[in-house]
């Protein structure tokens, strides 16, 4: 009897990101285990960062939770130079998030932006996700109709 099947591979650690494309050569899918990444790449325990976090958004030393909302500037760098590095290797590797940034609205954005295939999140973030996913591609789509627009009218001003 034949078994169809896939192995994938989390994505935890930042030394996994910077080698994806050395992982990518055994594996048929990336997801990016957020939680797990943020935990290593700002080295705190999200158990215990409950009693500063806080603080730390009040005070504007970081702009939002890392646990909650994707920190683009680290650890969305090691996503992105990741899935670059993996899809350098097998250009169709399905590329995605899991964990609860996958149900955060920005950071679902952010994963439109740098070409992710999903996301994936705890069940009541579902509803949420779907929206989010649908509205960041729309955006994605208008965006690159405007550009388009733009680029069209520059042609015709340098025509004329």
């Amino acid at each position: 009897m034949k078994f169809d099947y896939e192995v994938g591979t989390m994505i935890e650690l930042p030394r996994a990101a910077l080698t994806a494309d050395k992982i990518a050569e055994h594996a048929s899918f990336f997801s990016f285990g957020t939680n797990d990444l943020t935990q290593t790449t700002f080295g705190l325990s999200r158990d215990d960062s409950g009693r500063f976090l806080p603080a730390y958004v009040d005070r504007k030393i970081l702009a939002d939770d890392p646990f909650q909302v994707l920190d683009r500037e680290g650890v969305g760098q090691l996503v992105r130079m990741g899935a670059e590095r993996g899809r350098s290797v097998k250009p169709n590797l399905k590329v995605g998030i899991c964990g609860e940034h996958g149900g955060d609205p920005q950071s679902i954005a952010f994963c439109n932006e740098i070409g992710l295939n999903y996301v994936s999140c705890s069940p009541y973030r579902v509803p949420v996700a779907r929206l989010a996913a649908a509205q960041a591609s729309l955006e994605a789509e208008a965006k690159a109709t405007a550009e388009r627009a733009i680029e069209e009218q520059a042609q015709e001003a340098a025509v004329a």
